[in-house]
């Protein structure tokens, strides 16, 4: 396996591109890989073929030391064992559908229920834990394209929905991840990127991190975490984030039923801006490091979750444990459980058409 470079590289002291190594071998045989992706301001990217998930990404603090950002753990195996999708790319509906079941085009699909009796991201062998096909594009800002094919009736979703997701570090120390999907037939896709944020690099838990979330209005749900249907003003609420934030700061606000549901932070936020044009989602700023993260997207809302399920249950990368709180995530997405919601934007996907979205998380320190 790769060891990771110096977490000191000054500016321009690395040499951008791409590389591979073996990363283990899957319980059924399969072999997968660990590429590092490198640009020459210093950062690194370490991705796997299998789940497409992101194994660790540095980021610059306010005295120039990258270290690593990103939650999960340091073999194959331990993230074939079973996790909370640490880094991963979930699909083919990242989120929740109601008791597994959707109506399209007047036939019922039945898929798996692995929460609360609910469908969550993808179902018991979704997009997170297949291997997938990847191309390594070398440069000066080093991509990775992935690709995956979901056969018609795989975890209960109709249609043969062919995927493209390409990962690339960029020259501004950010990660963008595009997304791409055809289908020969109507089906329901919600893709995003599941990974868990701590810009302390593991030092301190997420309460102190400085929160901004672009939107004015969040998706109310029951207590199983599905939508009641309706959208919620976030102004006079905890989930009001319109201005810098601590995670810390209302999380634990015994009064607000939606806080109890989700034990914390589980929930969708409804961009103000509606377009799909690329735009400002998120920035979290941690004081201790001076780490910024911003988060920009074509999508139209995103998941906030606290690591509310993180036990301490799990050890992760250099023996860190991670206990409640450890990481946040911000999955760009559609609303959950689009399909059985039509007052929600559609998440079907047809004949002819082509799911496209872009997401990226841009670094910097002040």
């Amino acid at each position: 396996m790769l060891t990771s470079c110096s977490s000191n590289k000054e500016e321009g002291d690395q040499k951008a591109g791409i590389e591979n190594a073996s990363f283990g071998t899957l319980a059924d045989g399969q072999k997968a890989d660990l590429y590092t992706l490198r640009n020459g301001a210093g950062m690194e990217a370490k991705i796997t073929n299998y789940g497409g998930i992101v194994v660790s990404l540095t980021a610059p603090d306010k005295n120039g030391k990258f270290e690593d950002v990103t939650l999960g753990f340091d073999s194959l195996a331990a993230y074939e064992k079973g996790n909370p999708f640490f880094g991963a790319l979930v699909g083919r509906y990242g989120n929740r559908i109601a008791k597994g079941k959707f109506t399209l085009d007047g036939k019922q699909y039945t898929l798996a229920t692995n929460n609360m009796g609910n469908h969550l991201h993808g179902g018991l062998k979704g997009f997170d834990k297949v291997l997938w096909t990847a191309t390594p594009v070398d440069g000066e800002e080093p991509a990775l394209k992935l690709a995956y094919t979901s056969k018609d009736g795989e975890e209960g979703y109709p249609g043969n929905l062919s995927v493209e997701v390409t990962y690339t570090l960029q020259k501004d120390n950010s990660l963008k991840i595009d997304y791409k999907a055809t289908t020969d037939k109507a089906t329901v896709v919600n893709l995003t990127n599941h990974s868990y944020f701590n810009l302390t690099a593991g030092k301190n838990d997420i309460l102190g991190h400085e929160v901004t979330i672009n939107a004015n209005r969040f998706v109310p749900v029951d207590k199983t975490l599905i939508p009641t249907g309706e959208l919620k003003p976030v102004t006079g609420t905890p989930f009001d984030f319109t201005k810098p934030t601590t995670v810390g700061a209302r999380i634990n606000d015994s009064t607000d039923t939606q806080i109890k549901y989700g034990l914390g932070y589980d929930h969708c936020w409804v961009f103000t801006d509606t377009s799909n044009k690329l735009k400002p989602a998120a920035t979290v700023f941690e004081p201790t490091s001076g780490r910024v993260m911003e988060v920009m997207t074509t999508e139209p809302a995103v998941q906030f979750y606290t690591g509310n399920f993180l036990d301490g249950t799990l050890t992760g990368k250099g023996g860190v444990v991670y206990k409640k709180r450890t990481g946040l995530c911000l999955e760009t997405e559609h609303y959950p459980d689009s399909p059985n919601q039509p007052k929600f934007p559609t998440t079907t996907l047809k004949p002819g058409e082509t799911y496209q979205t872009t997401t990226v998380y841009k670094f910097s320190a002040k």
